[in-house]
């Protein structure tokens, strides 16, 4: 039995989408069971157990696992093929004489920023930004779900950003990393500071209130290892469990007073008229297997971060270098 088994297939969606069918499947994670062992529990005819168990089984979410002679008949009994399911399954728009990019991972403004020049473009593809953490958008990228994923994770031990998660999440996988900037994290705060807030851990321990980012996403993994090296426990932290999906949302709420300070970048901070304190530089790459970094899908996106105007366009954000931008290395 699989640990978690991922679904992307429609078919296999339409199956789970019937209520009696996802809760005969839920009894059969628990364990094997029959039919009759399952009627008695849902309170139906084995026949009827039997006409959904089957649709299950064509779809791969449930096996026989065991016969046992009993009596003049067989006892058949079945089980999930994993403990958990996790369904990636993504609608997007048909693909076009322009082509489709989809790019999936952490929240970055000079990725929005690409992503609207991209568009811009007429020989360029029609691209779609998905927000939803770098861990999650690697993830994303290994189930097919995207071409290129945004990141930042850093891995204390070698240094490095994004590499060793990358090498771990594609075993085998001949991979491309390419930088897109370098850019500051920092706290947000209200104008003027009025806490006089100069690190992390000096805000949560003063009781400053903080606004936390989704599970999976770089600056939450950022915010976690800076409480852990000042030894604070994040439960003690106020806030801590506030999530958000974006900079911009976390920054709102700094800007609306719900929070008093949030990791985040310089850009963001600005927008909503708020302060910036530097706290560290990270680097922001985009990872894609080489099938793709190597197709005419991403030539547009390559050719755009080796332009001179682009990068100072990032710049021009506030909070990014550009010394990086454009190159690419192979993960090994």
């Amino acid at each position: 039995m699989e640990e978690i088994s991922h679904i992307g297939a429609i078919d296999t969606v339409r199956v789970l989408a019937n209520a009696e069918r996802l809760r005969l499947l839920r009894l059969l994670m628990r364990g094997p069971a029959t039919l009759t062992q399952l009627g008695a529990v849902v309170g139906h005819h084995p026949a009827w157990v039997r006409h959904h168990v089957v649709s299950l089984e064509q779809a791969g979410l449930v096996e026989l696992v065991e016969t046992r002679p009993t009596k003049g008949y067989v006892e058949k009994f079945y089980c999930a093929t994993a403990r958990a399911y996790a369904v990636d399954f993504v609608v997007l728009p048909e693909e076009g004489e322009r082509g489709l990019l989809v790019i999936v991972g952490s929240d970055d403004l000079a990725l929005d920023l690409l992503a609207r020049r991209l568009r811009e473009r007429e020989e360029g593809p029609e691209v779609i930004t998905m927000a939803m953490g770098s861990l999650e958008g690697l993830i994303a990228l290994r189930h097919g779900v995207g071409h290129v994923a945004g990141c930042h994770l850093f891995d204390a031990e070698t240094g490095d950003f994004n590499r060793t998660y990358a090498r771990a999440l594609f075993p085998g996988r001949d991979l491309m990393i390419v930088t897109l900037a370098h850019r500051q994290q920092g706290l947000i705060v209200p104008a003027g500071n009025p806490r006089g807030l100069r690190d992390l851990a000096g805000a949560v321990t003063g009781g400053a209130r903080i606004v936390n980012r989704n599970r999976g996403s770089g600056t939450r993994v950022w915010l976690d290892r800076l409480l852990a090296g000042a030894d604070v426990d994040p439960l003690c932290v106020a806030g801590y469990e506030t999530e958000v999906m974006t900079h911009d949302a976390a920054a709102r709420m700094v800007a609306e007073g719900a929070a008093d300070v949030a990791l985040g970048i310089r850009p963001a901070a600005a927008a909503h008229g708020l302060d910036f304190v530097p706290v560290l530089e990270e680097r922001y790459d985009l990872v894609t297997p080489r099938e793709y970094y190597e197709s005419a899908v991403l030539a547009p996106l390559l050719d755009l971060l080796r332009d001179d105007a682009f990068k100072q366009a990032i710049v021009d954000l506030g909070g990014y270098v550009t010394r990086d931008t454009g190159t690419a290395t192979p993960v090994w």
